[in-house]
């Protein structure tokens, strides 16, 4: 018998509908309460039309800084997944660069914001 998994997704909502809480939990987590977190990103392949389904979201709270580290990690965690994936790691390598280009560019606009805000 094949074993199961489930993973939920608990999305608190303003009377917007913006997400004020994000929370899941797994299975086979060894924890036995829902874990918070203030952003998600979630890809499913379809294989029968192609296309990539997601669904992403993020609270309130998420500040400018945390999304960038967000996108960052997810960028090195993708780029983890093609190279184990796929026989190319140049362009595992390539994602992985791309992923620390962006994260400086978003440090210098980080910084130039400061230097405008101090003066």
């Amino acid at each position: 018998m094949l074993k199961k998994s489930t993973i939920t997704i608990q999305v608190g909502l303003d009377e917007n509908k913006v997400p004020e809480s994000i929370e899941w939990t797994a299975t086979d987590s060894t924890q036995d309460k829902m874990n918070k977190a203030k952003a998600m990103m979630v890809a499913f392949w379809d294989g029968a039309d192609k296309t990539a389904l997601r669904i992403d979201l993020w609270t309130k709270e998420m500040m400018v800084d945390e999304m960038a580290d967000f996108f960052y990690q997810t960028f090195m965690t993708m780029a983890d997944t093609y190279q184990r994936a796929t026989p190319w790691t140049d362009q595992a390598n390539d994602l992985r660069a791309f992923a620390t280009d962006f994260y400086k560019k978003f440090e210098e606009k980080l910084k130039n914001q400061e230097q405008n805000q101090n003066h």
